[in-house]
């Protein structure tokens, strides 16, 4: 999937959100620590650092969204960060993605912590983040 792509579909899937432009994906992807779970409707980007794999998202179509594509690129997420030798996968949610927070506390993510105002809407919003861990055993 190229960069365009998946900005496209990110900007699809988090339309309350700044968009990740291409050139910032592609840039992500240039580091060896990045890598891409991609799906015909999603993807899932994540990096591991030592022994930790950080999530930094799971963007799908909005058309496609309910039907478990978000579970099947988590579990891919996590599989590949154990291959990559992660022991915890941790991720920051916005309060408000009430889907997304149940797919992670279904998938046995707990909230850590959290980042008051982290997230920005178009209305000026400031939402807080809320920091997961997982243990990748």
């Amino acid at each position: 999937m190229t960069p365009e792509a998946m900005a496209s579909i990110y900007a699809a899937a988090f339309p309350h959100s700044r968009a990740w432009g291409p050139a910032e994906i592609s840039d992500m992807l240039a580091s060896p620590l990045t890598f891409a779970i991609e799906g015909d409707v999603g993807f899932a980007l994540g990096r591991v650092i030592a022994d930790e794999a950080e999530l930094l998202t799971i963007a799908v179509l909005p058309d496609h969204q309910g039907q478990g594509l978000g579970l099947v690129l988590l579990d891919q997420f996590e599989t590949e960060s154990k291959t990559r030798g992660a022991c915890w996968a941790i991720l920051e949610v916005a309060q408000d993605n009430v889907a997304a927070l149940a797919l992670y506390n279904r998938s046995g993510y707990e909230i850590c912590g959290e980042r008051p105002g982290y997230y920005s809407r178009p209305d000026g919003e400031q939402i807080t983040a809320s920091l997961m861990k997982k243990a990748l055993r």
